[in-house]
């Protein structure tokens, strides 16, 4: 999978398009979830892309610390469903948390998980503080890394 890091302006309305199609066909389709994707936060994030084929695979958006919470943050983090056994979400996560280092030179990183999901984050370092709670009716977990 090519991994490439953009801010806002530097993506092509392709890849914008591509981005929202891939976050609303798990999101919104595969979830059952409906709920305000498009949240006026993309102007303010790295977005982490995944092509494979040329197609977008998996994405990530990641903000700096202070932004969405006091730390780094990555959300939205999106493999499309036909690929999902192939690794390509640790591989996102690696460069997401690589992308976060690198940009906002920190390592400390929080993000709501959903509650199926802790074992794949924990995989990557992140461990679960607090108690669950629902985000647009689907149980999550905050999280951050060790």
């Amino acid at each position: 999978m090519e991994i490439s890091v953009k801010r806002f302006e530097e993506l092509n309305t392709q890849e914008l398009y591509d981005i929202l199609q891939l976050r609303s066909e798990v999101f919104v389709v595969e979830q059952d979830c409906v709920y305000q994707d498009i949240d006026g936060k993309d102007e303010k994030a790295l977005h982490v892309i995944g092509l494979k084929d040329g197609k977008m695979v998996a994405y990530t958006r990641c903000f700096p610390p202070g932004y969405y919470f006091d730390e780094a943050a990555i959300g939205r983090v999106v493999v499309s469903e036909k690929l999902r056994k192939f690794g390509y979400g640790h591989d996102i996560m690696k460069a997401s948390m690589d992308a976060i280092e690198k940009k906002f030179c920190t390592k400390k990183i929080k993000l709501s998980a959903q509650i199926y999901l802790i074992k794949f984050y924990e995989s990557h370092g992140f461990i679960t503080t607090g108690a669950g709670y629902l985000e647009d009716g689907i149980p999550h977990i905050a999280m951050v890394t060790a």
